[in-house]
């Protein structure tokens, strides 16, 4: 009779265990959820402005004779990701154009993405060298006071035609 009562008395001290157990192990999964779709959102921006800098270079590649555009970026102080680059003859607009054009299908904002050309080489002529970095910079999906990360993606390549 004294170990039916003792079970009693345990049973009213553990009544809302269990619930509590619960609370805690939903809100370390919705969590655990949250950083996983945040980081899933952060690789996919990152891939998206490396296969835009690649398609700039593309873009360059195939064009990089043939345009006479010498501006860069408006507004934008012209960043020299990779040492000294001649922009004089080069045609950045239309590099720059092709590249927010790809951006834009992957949904991202094109007036946050800043796009750099660079022609190292004296000009743009075929057997020169280009290079396109994009930056821009990453706002978390949920906020949660998470910091701003700015990615950058560069790619290069020589001009063929």
């Amino acid at each position: 009779m004294n170990c039916r009562a003792g079970n009693r008395g345990k049973g009213r001290l553990e009544r809302g265990q269990s619930a509590i157990e619960f609370a805690l192990t939903i809100v370390m999964l919705v969590v655990l959820l949250v950083g996983m779709l945040e980081l899933t959102m952060f690789v996919y921006t990152y891939s998206a402005l490396a296969n835009a800098a690649k398609e700039g270079v593309r873009y360059a590649i195939v064009h990089g004779a043939s345009g006479t555009s010498p501006s860069g970026p408006a507004g934008i102080p012209q960043i020299k990701p990779w040492g000294a680059c001649n922009i004089s003859d080069s045609n950045t607009d239309s590099v720059v154009t092709a590249v927010k054009r790809y951006a834009a299908l992957s949904l991202h904002s094109t007036s946050a993405i800043h796009v750099f050309v660079c022609y190292p080489d004296t000009s743009n002529s075929p057997g020169s060298s280009v290079e396109v970095s994009v930056n821009y910079l990453y706002q978390p999906l949920f906020g949660l006071g998470w910091p701003k990360v700015n990615v950058a993606a560069n790619s290069a390549g020589r001009i063929m035609f």
